[in-house]
């Protein structure tokens, strides 16, 4: 079974010594309209987890995060932990479990459908090597 994870449990994982790949899994027409997620998140369709799931580190810990912490998140983190990776969804999704407690944002550009570098983000916040 599927674990939750809160707001402070993730906020302190992050800031610990091996914080947890952060990835959202909001739906593409959701995410493409967004104009921001959590800091440090990786961007990765939940239609295709069965491809990408198996470029992740085995030892690594996700947390999945979706609008509401619902059905996207938990079937991402079920699958997930079906190929033996570690993994939670965020309890309350971007929306009620990460914004409405103030938690760290990247601003995104419009329509956006990935996460590159670019003139309107030129920042790196951290690059992960397996």
């Amino acid at each position: 079974m599927t674990s939750p994870i809160s707001f402070s449990e993730l906020q302190a994982a992050i800031r610990g010594r091996q914080p947890p790949l952060v990835i959202d899994v909001r739906k593409q027409p959701t995410f493409k309209a967004a104009t921001d997620m959590i800091a440090g998140a990786l961007r990765r369709d939940p239609e295709t987890v069965t491809s990408w799931a198996k470029e992740l580190p085995s030892a690594s810990t996700v947390v999945a995060y979706c609008v509401h912490g619902h059905d996207v998140s938990q079937g991402v983190a079920s699958a997930l932990n079906g190929y033996g990776i570690k993994a939670h969804y965020l309890e309350g999704g971007i929306e009620e479990g990460w914004k409405a407690k103030q938690g760290d944002l990247d601003r995104k550009p419009a329509d956006a459908t990935s996460r590159w570098v670019t003139r309107e983000r030129p920042k790196i916040d951290r690059i992960a090597c397996p």
